[in-house]
């Protein structure tokens, strides 16, 4: 049967695909690898068709993949012989756990896996944070990658987690910085000023050269 990765969006649930809805709504598990995730799955299902999985914030690599190991062995025996969905915020296909998992899934050939796109931070950041990318290349990357120091005049960093050390290397590396946090969420904050904001998983950066973001 079939395992559907749906994209739930930035965090506000109005902005769920119709689509990610109606596949939510039919089907008989749905999986979420967080609170938040959950939250917004609870929107649409009863909780009691929702499971969460665990999975380590953790840059360990050998944790990771036994964690996605694991969580392929609890979603396929239903997605064997059903329809489940693994919802992620943003995209399953940009920075998500879901593509870990997907890949874990191979193991089970009775499974299809199909792909639901969401509103990514890709596009979400644009509108939350009033900026517009019309010329020139941009750089887009996880912040634990690093801060390009002779990139393009346009970085965006997702998964901010330290937003001191973020800031001081941006700044170093000649770029001026907008912060986004939660956006699209209740307590969303878009700010200039990297002392105001706390460390969180749900933070980007977008940076530009010679010009005010």
């Amino acid at each position: 049967m079939t395992l559907y990765g749906v994209g739930l969006g930035p965090g506000d649930p109005k902005l769920v695909t119709v689509r990610g809805k109606e596949l939510m709504e039919r089907a008989e598990r749905v999986y979420a690898p967080g609170d938040l995730a959950a939250e917004i799955a609870g929107e649409f299902v009863p909780d009691e068709r929702i499971e969460q999985l665990s999975f380590p914030m953790t840059r360990d690599e050998s944790a990771l993949r036994a964690a996605w190991e694991e969580a392929a062995e609890v979603v396929a025996p239903a997605a064997e012989t059903g329809t489940v969905a693994f919802v992620t915020i943003g995209d399953p296909k940009i920075y998500s756990t879901f593509s870990h998992l997907e890949r874990a899934m191979k193991e089970y050939q009775a499974v299809d896996v199909e792909t639901v796109p969401g509103v990514s931070v890709l596009s979400a950041f644009t509108a939350a944070m009033d900026v517009t990318i019309d010329d020139g290349p941009i750089d887009v990357r996880e912040a634990r990658a690093g801060v390009p120091t002779d990139g393009p005049d346009q970085c965006l960093l997702l998964k901010v987690t330290d937003v001191t050390a973020t800031h001081q290397k941006l700044t170093a590396a000649g770029y001026d910085v907008i912060y986004g946090r939660r956006l699209f969420m209740n307590d969303a904050t878009v700010t200039t000023e990297p002392t105001s904001l706390e460390d969180d998983y749900f933070t980007v950066a977008f940076a530009t050269r010679g010009r005010s973001a």
